[in-house]
């Protein structure tokens, strides 16, 4: 399922390279287990039934674009949709996939052109915490990173992002089903390392942000996006129960504060790139995500406020380096 020998030959020559071994140990211990997940051999199926094709073209600097409607027959184009639709629901996108217009929950191009414009990763090893089915790993590339690896425990994910990987076979990305925490420390570490939309999710954030320290090489650097509130340093929104229809958001701090935390684990060179409410446009139901979104989190009556009277999400990137 994962292509782990093409991912430590491209660790062979890097500072990662002694990371192979207790990483190839953790992954077989977990691909042992994910295939008793019960949806397993139905999205197996679903990769399985992707036709084979050789895309004329890639595009991944101003969006995620492979092949085009051309390069396929009229019953591969048949047999594709059917394949992805199989791996439904897509969360982060957009994809256009030979043609085919993957509208995913979240316009998540959208957030990268808000974070893009303020890093540079030419030549560089990145590290994607909690990526999803993948998405940000092709603009990685797409902006010159070296290798872009995800890490991220949701197999549905694992395997969208395998059906991108089935046609860019050659290209440095990998995805991992891992949690941070079952992540070997890298050794020599990342020069950056990407932590978007999970820091909310963690119970202890100072905890996860030391662990997003141990992932970089010194003078490395983070980029961190998470929800956040209005407010001064000692701002932060503890929900007494969901927030926003989620039952797993621990804590919203300032950006003042956010700014705190990370002093105090011990990064430098802090800066707020981006501060922005996340609109009803970009996320929403699609015909390839056909649940609840947020539309129908918010209050009716006041976009300002979720349904549970919190303010609507907000959400800031900070750069940092340690």
């Amino acid at each position: 399922m994962i292509n782990t020998q093409s991912l430590f030959t491209a660790l062979a020559d890097t500072p990662l390279a002694s990371w192979s071994e207790t990483l190839q140990t953790v992954l077989a211990e977990r691909e042992h287990s994910m295939q008793l997940h019960g949806d397993w051999q139905r999205w197996q199926a679903s990769l399985q039934a992707l036709p084979a094709s050789h895309p004329g073209q890639i595009e991944l600097v101003k969006e995620v674009r492979v092949g085009s409607q051309d390069d396929l027959t009229t019953a591969q184009q048949t047999q594709l949709r059917e394949g992805l639709m199989g791996l439904h629901p897509w969360r982060k996108g957009p994809f256009h996939l030979f043609g085919q217009h993957i509208d995913c929950e979240w316009r998540s191009d959208w957030k990268w052109q808000r974070v893009a414009p303020h890093i540079d990763l030419h030549n560089r090893r990145v590290l994607d915490i909690g990526s999803g089915n993948g998405y940000y790993l092709w603009r990685m590339l797409g902006a010159g990173a070296q290798l872009a690896l995800g890490v991220d425990p949701n197999l549905l994910f694992l395997h969208q992002f395998q059906a991108l990987k089935h046609y860019l076979p050659d290209l440095p990305a990998w995805q991992l089903p891992l949690t941070l925490e079952q992540l070997p420390v890298p050794p020599g570490g990342f020069d950056t390392v990407f932590s978007m939309g999970v820091l909310y999710h963690r119970r202890s954030p100072i905890d996860h942000l030391l662990q997003l320290k141990a992932c970089l090489r010194p003078g490395g650097e983070l980029v961190l996006e998470t929800l956040v509130i209005e407010g001064d340093e000692r701002a932060c929104l503890l929900p007494e129960d969901r927030y926003a229809q989620m039952r797993n958001v621990w804590f919203l701090p300032s950006v003042a504060l956010l700014e705190r935390f990370l002093a105090r684990c011990g990064f430098h060179s802090i800066h707020c790139v981006d501060l922005c409410p996340t609109l009803p446009e970009e996320q929403r139901s699609t015909e390839w995500m056909r649940f609840q979104s947020l539309p129908d989190f918010l209050d009716p009556d006041n976009l300002d406020l979720t349904v549970e009277g919190y303010p609507a999400p907000l959400r800031a990137t900070l750069v940092a380096r340690i």
